[in-house]
């Protein structure tokens, strides 16, 4: 049960920032074509972040739990990190 919630709140973080940093920037055609594309992306992050809990929790946590979600805390930071420093600034451009 851990890890779809925890992957879900991992993209919707990872939407929330990416939003932001879009807004900040002013990425994008409009509000349409950009909500569409986070959809995109936070259901991709939700996904990779879901089989990371899970095999987290599945494996790791069998043995040390505080272990596991210590893990799965730390590769979700890093996972909304470099899903935000990919995508923030399409095209190279800097704001």
């Amino acid at each position: 049960m851990v890890a779809p919630v925890a992957g879900l709140a991992t993209g919707v973080l990872g939407s929330v920032l990416l939003a932001a940093a879009w807004r900040t920037c002013g990425v994008g055609v409009n509000g349409a074509a950009n909500g569409l594309a986070l959809i995109f992306y936070g259901a991709l992050l939700s996904g990779i972040a879901a089989l990371w809990w899970g095999v987290l929790i599945g494996y790791v946590g069998r043995r040390n739990l505080p272990v596991a979600l210590l893990g799965g805390t730390v590769g979700t930071a890093v996972m909304v990190r470099i899903f935000v420093a990919l995508l923030q600034v399409p095209h190279g451009y800097r704001c």
